[in-house]
């Protein structure tokens, strides 16, 4: 690595902690598409670009969450309910998900991305005028919610707050709260994740030095690094804003994310 993309590295972490503790994401959604672009200028062949986008990303969202979770619970911003009910689910969802990323053609693994943002972007602008119509349902069947979640999230190298904000937004928790809650979730599904792209890169071809598994260690760095310092400011500004203006930034920030990785 040169020192050129440490700098852009540093400072796509910025950002990414930013909207880690505004939209309960852990940066992942900024994550794989900007390493996605990178990590051929350093020599990384298309063939496991994409699966080391992924894995690096949910490597950072378990320092960029952690975070995350440590200000949500000091501004009491989780439903413990919620959040005890869904993390056995996320957990499995995660591995499954991992297993169809090693198994899908690496040629076709960002247009999955694409469709799996824009399905999340066309979800969270129908929730934004939405009313809680419903409690949350019964503890087997959040888990098991929480398997779907978990699957598309590790798929999409996500932390899979664009499912679950609405998921628990739609069953009556309010939206900070479901902003604190999905940061619970995206670090259960972070760890489950890259712990099973660490295991399936163990023998791969082709990755860059400095590799662990999957996951390329100085691009993890570079972006955790400054990432855990603004953290604290997407959740001061999560708290600020109305329910509408957030669910409103969190579906544009999709669908750009989405048309960059189609188009």
């Amino acid at each position: 690595m040169n020192g050129e993309l440490i700098v852009v590295l540093l400072m796509l972490g910025l950002i990414v902690g930013v909207l880690a503790g505004l939209l309960g994401i852990g940066g992942g959604l900024v994550v794989v598409p900007a390493l996605h672009f990178l990590l051929p200028y350093i020599g990384v062949s298309t063939d496991v670009g994409m699966r080391i986008a992924l894995a690096t990303s949910l490597a950072c969202i378990i320092v960029t969450t952690s975070s995350s979770v440590f200000n949500n619970l000091r501004l009491k911003n989780i439903d413990f309910y919620a959040a005890r009910t869904l993390v056995p689910g996320v957990v499995v969802g995660g591995i499954f998900g991992v297993s169809l990323a090693t198994w899908i053609p690496t040629e076709y693994l960002p247009k999955v991305f694409g469709i799996i943002v824009l399905g999340m972007a066309i979800q969270m602008f129908r929730s934004v005028n939405s009313q809680a119509t419903r409690p949350l349902p019964s503890a087997l069947k959040t888990a098991f919610s929480g398997v779907g979640i978990g699957t598309i999230a590790s798929l999409a190298g996500v932390g899979g707050g664009s499912l679950t904000v609405p998921f628990l937004n739609r069953h009556g928790i309010e939206m900070r709260k479901a902003v604190g809650t999905s940061s619970v979730c995206a670090f259960a599904i972070a760890v489950s994740g890259m712990l099973s792209f660490t295991l399936h890169g163990y023998h791969a071809t082709g990755l860059p030095k400095w590799s662990f598994g999957y996951v390329y260690l100085p691009a993890l760095l570079s972006i955790t690094i400054t990432s855990v310092f603004t953290t604290k400011i997407g959740v001061r500004l999560a708290v600020g804003l109305p329910t509408k203006t957030l669910k409103k930034i969190f579906a544009i920030f999709l669908m750009i994310v989405a048309g960059t990785m189609l188009l």
